[in-house]
């Protein structure tokens, strides 16, 4: 990928942009997580659900965009051998992330009060903190390829 080409741009807009999407989604089960659980638990558990459902979507948007069959690992592979291991690992990566955002799911479940506030929070903040340096790599990783940022704060 020629960062300059505009197919490249494109591509690299659109990292941005999902970049963002999913960095604002991990603020929102901060949030949610560090916010007051109510006597029975079942409101801030409503709220930790709903941002784990963004959290969850944007994520599989990021896969998506990153392990797709035009995504940027595939390009990388392709144009950039030498980054196979890093490429590796952030896919091995995405698999883990996904487990443990469906283990956080299930802990959360559906409606009913929940028990161990203490123990969901201490698996969300776990999964923040993959997350945080997931994303860190990334960006590590498209500079190391490209020479181009995409925005580590983004």
């Amino acid at each position: 990928m020629d960062p300059s080409s505009d197919q490249g741009a494109r591509l690299l807009d659109e990292l941005r942009r999902r970049r963002a999407e999913l960095r604002e989604s991990m603020t929102e089960v901060e949030h949610a997580l560090a916010s007051p659980p109510e006597a029975s638990g079942v409101r801030w558990a409503e709220r930790l659900r709903a941002a784990l459902v963004e959290l969850a979507d944007d994520f599989r948007d990021h896969v998506a965009i990153t392990e797709g069959p035009d995504g940027l690992y595939r390009e990388l592979e392709m144009h950039a051998p030498r980054l196979a291991g890093p490429v590796g690992r952030l896919s091995r990566e995405h698999d883990l992330v996904s487990r443990q955002l469906d283990e956080l799911q299930r802990a959360v479940g559906g409606g009913s009060e929940l028990e161990d506030v203490e123990g969901v929070r201490r698996t969300g903040t776990e999964l923040l903190v993959v997350l945080m340096h997931h994303r860190q790599r990334g960006a590590d990783l498209v500079f190391e390829a490209y020479q181009v940022d995409v925005g580590g704060e983004t």
